[in-house]
């Protein structure tokens, strides 16, 4: 029998790259918050699933104790961030907003990496015949 990874381990592989690429992304913001001009940027989680044909994604809920989730998220468009007040100096940083995505980013890129390391342990333990 043959395993094939990519249906085992879904989407979150790309997933991963994703929460990679946008921390590097998040983490350019903060430390460009005092640089005069910089404007902050973030990924376009929707421009994937648009490009996929699959916009509204969404997450079943298959047993009445899971909690009902919204729109499954991924994208990877890179795109300006619109600044709730900009500076004088035209830099759109905003230090707390950046410091809480990139927080929800973090938290994010670990809850797939634990789906990963679940899936792998899984596959393992099937291998082995536990």
């Amino acid at each position: 029998m043959i395993i094939s990874f990519d249906k085992a381990l879904g989407i979150h592989t790309q997933a991963l790259l994703l929460r990679e690429r946008r921390s590097a992304v998040l983490a350019a913001n903060l430390a460009n918050a005092d640089t005069p001009g910089f404007k902050a940027r973030d990924l376009d989680f929707q421009s994937i699933l648009k490009q996929t044909g699959s916009p509204n994604l969404t997450m079943e809920k298959t047993h009445e104790q899971h909690i009902a989730a919204g729109r499954l998220q991924l994208g990877a468009r890179l795109q300006y961030r619109q600044p709730n007040q900009a500076a004088l100096d035209g830099n759109t940083v905003e230090t707390h907003i950046e410091q809480a995505k990139y927080a929800e980013n973090a938290l994010q890129y670990r809850a797939s990496l634990r789906f990963i390391n679940g899936t792998i342990s899984g596959l393992m333990t099937a291998l082995k015949g536990e």
